[in-house]
């Protein structure tokens, strides 16, 4: 059989199920990491709850799925875990969901693996959000996931440092209400809010202008010229003020 013929015979096979996300529907893509616990708990033993180093890591690998060719608006990290805006009018791969997945997860797979000088995969799923009110919604949803997820691991270490087994220390912590472990962080000299912001709130990165010095190539003046640069936000606001932080960044469909 003629290369043409099992082609076109075969190719029906790998595109079958080629959705597309569907013009005017914001792209929102999540990428987690993959058996992440055992990597950083077991394997390179990061410290717990919380570490500088991978959270340098993470955000690296957000500014590297930023510039990896797809227009990317805002990205946030929290965790082993990415989010990540694309622009309404992103077209790359006629907007196919199995190609945005697979790039996605494997630039942040590789950028993370070379940070790390070891093996670090992801995952990556596309939700499609019909409109801007659900697309701050989203990353209300991952901000406020991030404080929950601080104030448990906090807990959860304290009583591991003090020598309690993993499942006495989850055990300890079963229907303990918000309240509750805030008290428990304060009996042992912790509290929740003087906790750096990153850590219960997570990381944003996005675009910001500014100006540098430049040579004017005709005429050889020295000129100032407008760029535009990735910036970590370590200080991300909360709730209603989250919200309205991410409204100012998602564009309405033109």
């Amino acid at each position: 059989m003629k290369f043409n013929e099992l082609d076109k015979k075969l190719r029906v096979y790998e595109t079958a199920h080629d959705h597309c996300v569907l013009p005017e529907i914001y792209i929102v893509a999540r990428i987690d990491g993959r058996c992440f616990t055992k990597l950083t708990k077991e394997k390179h033993q990061f410290e717990s709850p919380y570490d500088v180093n991978f959270r340098d890591m993470m955000v690296e690998t957000v500014k590297h799925l930023m510039q990896c060719g797809f227009k990317v608006l805002y990205g946030y990290t929290q965790s082993d875990e990415i989010s990540l805006l694309l622009d309404p009018r992103e077209n790359t791969f006629e907007r196919k969901e199995r190609k945005i997945n697979s790039i996605l997860a494997g630039e942040a797979s590789a950028k993370f693996s070379l940070l790390l000088s070891d093996i670090g995969a992801f995952d990556s799923r596309i939700c499609q959000l019909p409109n801007k009110k659900l697309v701050i919604d989203y990353f209300r949803w991952r901000n406020e996931d991030a404080h929950r997820n601080a104030l448990n691991a906090h807990c959860y270490w304290s009583l591991r440092k003090e020598g309690h087994s993993p499942d006495e220390a989850a055990i300890a912590l079963q229907k303990k209400s918000v309240a509750e472990k805030n008290e428990l962080l304060f009996q042992k000299g912790i509290n929740f809010n003087d906790l750096p912001n990153w850590q219960k709130r997570g990381v944003g990165v996005y675009w910001e202008s500014y100006e540098k010095d430049a040579l004017n190539p005709i005429s050889g003046e020295r000129v100032t010229a407008t760029r535009n640069r990735l910036k970590a936000d370590m200080e991300l606001p909360m709730r209603e003020q989250y919200s309205d932080f991410v409204s100012d960044l998602v564009p309405d469909f033109v």
